[in-house]
């Protein structure tokens, strides 16, 4: 008998964990369903936002052109539903997916991206060559390459997660893979974007726990390389002067930053009303594109601005969380580097608009008119979703407890 009770002992204890283990995973998958809803929820309202601001801001513009003020709307809109098209393909897909379409689906960006260079292929507007015309469909390489870099380089970071204390594992083949990408995209030229996608693959690289010596390595040479870039085309200079003192030159350069915060400062508390601006009336250039959020704060007021504030900081709030819960290290870096991604690019949209930063000439996420920034945008959404949907086993590698970020980054 003492032999039979010796071996029946333990698996009361086993019992036991089990249910404790069951508990944790369903009280994380209810978490994650809450994570889903807000993420969904604020995605959906900036973009209802972002469709009535673009045919707020854009209906001066686009009847003088196309005698419809509603043409841009219009596009918009259609965009729209294919970018929640996107979004709920990419949610249903698992995240692990992206991984093993990273290095094709960075090929094919590479190619799109030199054939907008091409002068029978690219289509130019305002100087710059970023788009391709298909009919009725105009696509921006460039948006796209955003989501392609970020798959990438997540792919190839868990690949090498465990050698990513050595340089040459590193460095190679991320450096010349996204340097490549720059320089396409420098070519266009669209600096803008360039910043974008080269501080995304640095917050991406901070979250896999990078040493900082090699990210403060990366810092320098990357600012003294975007410092000679913007001094060597005379408009990038003249931005940068007019940023430092827009009032010098309240004509030329810092006109557009000077219009801006006039329409913000007009909006007061509660704004003029919807479809009241005045800056859209050809005041403000690219009202209804880089600088909608000048025409949202006019109209809207400062209410209305924090709103919208508020429900980007939801969106971000909600994508780290989904990102730093994921147990896989290919679905945390990916959801790291989407939120990087979407999160700089706001703040440097919003630091043009408000005078706080250069004017780079930088889309705000799902608020401003352009089709394959929409579409891209509520893709990556979708992807994130789709990490928080994988719930506590991930479907991925698992972060080795003794290589997480913080431990690398310490020793």
């Amino acid at each position: 008998m003492a032999r039979v009770a010796a071996t029946v002992s333990p698996r009361p204890q086993l019992r036991l964990v089990t249910a404790r283990d069951k508990r944790a995973r369903a009280a994380l998958k209810t978490s994650n369903r809450g994570l889903i809803v807000s993420l969904l929820a604020a995605a959906l309202l900036l973009s209802a936002t972002g469709l009535i601001m673009v045919l707020s801001a854009s209906s001066v513009t686009a009847f003088a052109q196309t005698g419809s003020g509603f043409s841009f709307f219009q596009r918009q809109f259609m965009y729209g539903l294919v970018g929640i098209v996107g979004m709920i393909a990419a949610a249903r897909l698992h995240h692990t997916v992206w991984r093993k379409i990273a290095f094709p689906f960075f090929g094919i960006t590479i190619l799109l991206l030199v054939l907008v260079l091409h002068p029978t292929a690219g289509h130019s507007a305002g100087g710059s060559s970023r788009w391709i015309e298909l009919g009725p469909i105009t696509i921006q390489p460039s948006e796209i390459a955003k989501l392609s870099v970020v798959a990438f380089a997540a792919a190839v970071l868990t690949k090498k997660w465990k050698k990513l204390d050595e340089p040459s594992h590193l460095l190679l083949p991320l450096l010349p893979a996204v340097g490549v990408v720059c320089l396409l995209v420098m070519l266009q030229p669209d600096l803008g974007t360039t910043v974008v996608i080269a501080g995304m693959v640095f917050i991406l690289l901070f979250a896999a726990g990078v040493r900082l010596r090699y990210l403060f390595t990366g810092a320098l040479v990357g600012g003294a390389l975007g410092f000679a870039l913007i001094m060597s085309a005379s408009y990038r200079r003249e931005r940068l002067l007019s940023f430092l003192d827009p009032w010098s030159d309240p004509k030329n350069s810092g006109y557009q930053v000077i219009q801006s915060m006039i329409g913000l400062a007009s909006g007061g508390l509660t704004g003029v009303g919807l479809g009241a601006s005045r800056q859209k009336w050809g005041y403000l250039p690219n009202g209804h594109t880089d600088f909608i959020f000048s025409i949202l704060g006019e109209e809207l007021g400062l209410i209305g601005a924090v709103a919208v504030l508020f429900l980007f900081g939801v969106l971000l709030f909600t994508g780290v969380r989904i990102a730093s819960r994921t147990p896989d290290v290919f679905g945390r870096l990916l959801g790291a580097g989407i939120v990087g991604w979407l999160g700089l690019q706001t703040i440097i949209n919003l630091g043009a608009v408000t005078g706080l930063l250069p004017v780079t000439g930088v889309p705000l996420p799902f608020v401003s008119y352009g089709g394959s920034s929409l579409v891209v945008s509520l893709t990556a959404v979708g992807i994130l979703i789709s990490i928080a949907r994988a719930g506590p086993k991930g479907g991925g590698r698992a972060v080795p407890k003794a290589q997480n970020a913080a431990e690398r980054r310490s020793r």
